[in-house]
């Protein structure tokens, strides 16, 4: 019976390591968004961390429209690094967990 619980232990202590493995390489893994034909170019991090924001000179001098594309820029960039986010963690979340009835919010 205690055999299960530290074999199962060990199980989720590698399954927290392979989280935080991944958490790491998603730093490594960049999202780009471009908008307004090119004018705008945003980069993050699939873990969601801006990396850069390039505006050209041309989106400067109307403050409103600039300010529209960055939102939809930037939450179109967003998806995209939380379906990846998503995605990465779940397939290590799911690798290392034992079948434990009730915790298959992982799947």
């Amino acid at each position: 019976m205690f055999g299960d619980l530290s074999g199962m232990m060990n199980k989720l202590k590698e399954t927290q390591q392979k989280v935080e493995e991944t958490k790491i390489r998603l730093n490594n893994v960049l999202v780009d968004e471009v908008a307004a034909d090119g004018k705008l170019k945003i980069t993050l991090t699939a873990n969601r961390e801006i990396k850069s924001i390039s505006i050209d000179n041309a989106l400067l001098s109307d403050a409103e429209e600039l300010e529209d594309y960055l939102i939809i820029a930037l939450n179109k960039a967003i998806e995209k690094a939380t379906k990846i986010n998503e995605a990465e963690m779940a397939v290590a979340a799911k690798s290392g967990m034992p079948n434990i009835p009730g915790m298959d919010m992982f799947k």
